[in-house]
């Protein structure tokens, strides 16, 4: 049986780099680079189907790559774990892995006050329109996302990509970071100055299939391929088809499990990553990513999630582990041992479908708060922080669909009624039990579909700064940052009020109970407004009002109808509400 290795790839020593590399089915095996002139150095077989030399004289930025003999050719191929390329085409770089670190202070915060920005590294902010954003670019807006209240961001995957735009879905080289982006170093210096402002960075990763397809180095790696399959890396049967290409992983085989479970160890370790957000998951355990058809099932990569979780849970105790699967399986987020995948949280997938059927209607008969109602109280396994909720993401503005604000009014994303009921979702985003995600430029009301070309507008955050404060506030507030609302970061929600006719839904937020911790969220999803409208608190006294969607403060068209504090003296209490308005209301201590 092959067992795991150690100090696969490019290692740099004082005085010589060593190289190692797998291939199996290979007859020899040499390096070239600009330290032999791109002439071959052999390297020696381990007799495990692994190969390795040692090499005096490497520095770091040199250039190599593996020539594989086979029975037939000989293949020019790129380091499977490099840790930087020149370009996809182009050549392996060796790396320097030393990096000054001023983050030891840093502590991830618990789940109840993590507030998640999804971010895409090559849109989210440019110096230059006609160029792809980058590390330095995020950086200059991590104080703007500080002030915002995100305490996590998320980005996009940063591999190295074919193409200079890319969502980053197809991953190209695993181990590299996208140069464009600005490479190694660029991300390091990104997760060190979020971590100094308190900020932590979830990564998403991609290990249901490998590149784009056959036009990859990691294809019939070393010759050998089983039919028409893609040989040492792959299933080279019916298991290997996925919707992106014949690329997916063979994950019982020993050395590709430990590819990607170094891969983890890479970004948790050496980048100082906070967690990673797993792409679609259902994709990597049953070939057509279907939960109801176990014959398309893959038990190796059940097991492989699970190994993935344990590590990441040995290397950092406090790592947020992300699951985005379909199938809304309370055993993804199951420990392993009692037969689950053992995630932290997974993206709840059904959360902003429900939010757009019933924020985007056209009329508001149509509006149907009994699914919204559903989908506030869902949980796994009785936990509400296993679940991500979210009304926008990069998958649910994209793919023929488009921004919720932008579904709500096409064409003019920042209309009145966009603004309004945008700001709906977002109260109930950042109000339901769960760890709440926004999808960047939402606060600031950017338009259109998720692309990965279309730079965010942030001349919008300067002509909607009362949209992008009314965020901050209720972020504010779901943090519990004023000490009146703790019942934010609670497990606990009851629903108090539902009318179907008038579209008034009420619920109660609570973590232990009482004042400064009891909560009361009132919606109005009509285009009407109510006067000395009914609702049942959960308790009797004075209710302030902590927030009113409805401020002129947050736009200036907006009534400015201010509900005013309620005073619930038996079990109900009378409060305005004006038309689509969010109010939060809660009990001093």
């Amino acid at each position: 049986m092959s067992i795991a290795k150690k100090d696969v790839g490019v290692i740099l020593y004082k005085k010589y780099a060593s190289f190692r590399v797998w291939a199996p089915f290979a007859r020899s095996v040499d390096v070239i680079g600009t330290f032999n002139d791109w002439q071959k150095t052999p390297l020696d077989s381990e007799a495990d189907g692994y190969w390795c030399t040692k090499i005096e004289g490497v520095r770091a930025g040199q250039e190599y790559k593996f020539v594989i003999g086979t029975g037939k050719a000989e293949l020019t191929k790129n380091d499977p774990r490099a840790r930087q390329v020149t370009t996809s085409d182009g050549n392996s770089v060796v790396v320097d892995n030393s990096f000054t670190w001023g983050d030891s202070d840093f502590m991830l915060l618990p789940r109840q006050q993590q507030v998640i920005y999804e971010l895409h590294v090559g849109t989210f902010n440019r110096d230059d329109p006609s160029t792809v954003g980058n590390f330095a670019g995020v950086i200059d807006k991590l104080d703007y996302l500080t002030s915002l209240g995100i305490t996590t961001i998320e980005l996009m995957p940063v591999f190295s990509m074919m193409m200079d735009y890319g969502w980053g879905y197809a991953p190209d080289y695993l181990y590299a970071v996208e140069s464009l982006y600005g490479g190694r170093a660029g991300l390091m210096e990104l997760v060190n100055a979020a971590h100094q402002r308190g900020i932590s960075v979830v990564l998403d990763v991609v290990y249901n299939h490998f590149g784009p397809d056959k036009d990859y180095d990691l294809w019939r790696f070393d010759g050998w391929h089983k039919d028409s399959g893609g040989g040492i890396y792959f299933y080279n049967d019916w298991r290997g088809h996925t919707p992106w290409g014949d690329t997916r992983p063979d994950y019982g085989r020993t050395e590709v499990r430990q590819f990607i479970l170094d891969n983890v160890k890479l970004w948790l370790n050496e980048y100082h990553i906070d967690g990673l957000r797993i792409d679609s998951t259902g994709y990597m355990r049953n070939t057509e990513g279907n939960n109801d058809d176990p014959e398309h099932d893959i038990p190796e990569a059940w097991s492989l999630l699970g190994d993935i979780n344990k590590l990441a849970g040995r290397i950092k105790p406090d790592s947020l582990m992300i699951a985005e699967d379909f199938s809304g399986n309370d055993y993804i987020t199951k420990p392993a041992l009692d037969g689950g995948a053992g995630f932290d949280s997974q993206w709840e997938i059904t959360f902003p479908g429900v939010l757009r059927d019933c924020l985007d209607a056209t009329s508001d008969t149509d509006r149907n708060l009994n699914t919204v109602a559903s989908s506030l109280t869902a949980n796994y396994n009785n936990n509400a922080f296993q679940r991500v909720v979210y009304s926008d993401s990069h998958d649910s503005a994209a793919n023929g669909s488009a921004r919720l604000n932008e579904q709500i009014s096409p064409g003019h994303p920042d209309s009145l009624y966009a603004r309004k009921r945008s700001i709906l979702a977002a109260a109930i985003v950042l109000t339901a039990p769960g760890i709440p995600m926004l999808l960047q430029g939402q606060e600031f009301m950017q338009g259109g579909s998720f692309n990965d070309w279309q730079e965010l507008d942030w001349r919008q955050a300067e002509r909607l700064p009362g949209i992008v404060l009314s965020y901050s506030h209720l972020i504010a507030l779901r943090k519990n940052e004023y000490g009146n609302t703790a019942g934010l970061t609670g497990q606990s929600i009851a629903i108090k009020h539902l009318n179907n006719d008038d579209k008034v839904l009420a619920y109660h937020r609570y973590g232990n109970g009482g004042p400064g911790d009891d909560v009361m969220i009132i919606i109005n999803f009509a285009n009407k407004s109510f006067k000395d409208y009914l609702v049942d608190f959960p308790k009797t006294g004075l209710w302030r009002v902590r927030y009113c969607s409805d401020w002129k403060g947050y736009s200036p068209d907006f009534k400015d109808d201010i509900t005013a504090d309620v005073l619930v003296e038996s079990s109900n209490g009378l409060l305005n509400l004006a038309p689509y308005t969010a109010v939060i209301l809660s009990q001093d201590k």
